[in-house]
């Protein structure tokens, strides 16, 4: 008796016309949503640039793996939340980087003189004094970081973090849980010293 084979799925196929088509209409309209996404993680504008542009990279690159009509912010913030893992991990095992260059023709220029020297403790309280309710944000654990963004942020459901984040529903409750207690607790003295009743 013949062996039944299955049908592989039919890939999509795509003109350019059509591809351009697709990411003008479902993904450039998250471009703002994803920049302020791709800067609460890397919290550094660069960074940020260069992560939203690698995701839209990608996400152009693997179109035909989209399924139109659904929900493209969610799929696009999957790519952009993988990405940033798989770049932090990259760079976590490499040695920090020294432009000597730069070094090199700051000390030896004729401007070099005490006056450009920078003071740490100025340049650090100066870093303090921003929004702290953004810096309390910023100061959480990527992970906890994360599900707060999505969901008190971006407005995600239970069901599309899972899948961006690629974790049961039960893990998106409890870490969504425990961020919101870590950053009630980073912010209880400022909400006292604002009169607030913490």
């Amino acid at each position: 008796m013949p062996a039944i084979m299955s049908e592989a799925p039919k890939k999509k196929v795509y003109t350019d016309t059509q591809k351009h088509d697709i990411f003008n209409r479902e993904f450039m309209p998250h471009i703002d949503s994803m920049y302020n996404f791709a800067y609460r993680l890397t919290t550094d504008e660069d960074d940020a640039n260069d992560l939203v542009q690698d995701t839209y990279l990608k996400a152009f690159r693997f179109i035909t793996s989209f399924e139109q009509g659904t929900n493209a912010k969610a799929w696009l913030f999957r790519i952009l939340k993988n990405s940033f893992i798989n770049d932090y991990r990259k760079k976590s095992k490499q040695p920090a980087k020294v432009d000597y260059q730069e070094v090199e023709t700051t000390y030896n220029s004729e401007d070099a003189d005490a006056s450009h020297t920078v003071d740490l403790r100025t340049d650090s309280v100066q870093d303090m004094i921003g929004d702290e309710v953004a810096n309390a944000l910023n100061a959480l654990p990527v992970d906890f970081r994360t599900v707060i963004i999505l969901c008190d942020i971006e407005g995600f459901t239970y069901e599309e973090m899972a899948k961006i984040l690629d974790i049961p529903i039960g893990t998106v409750r409890s870490r969504l849980h425990r961020a919101r207690n870590l950053l009630k607790e980073k912010l209880r003295d400022y909400a006292d010293s604002m009169g607030y009743d913490a």
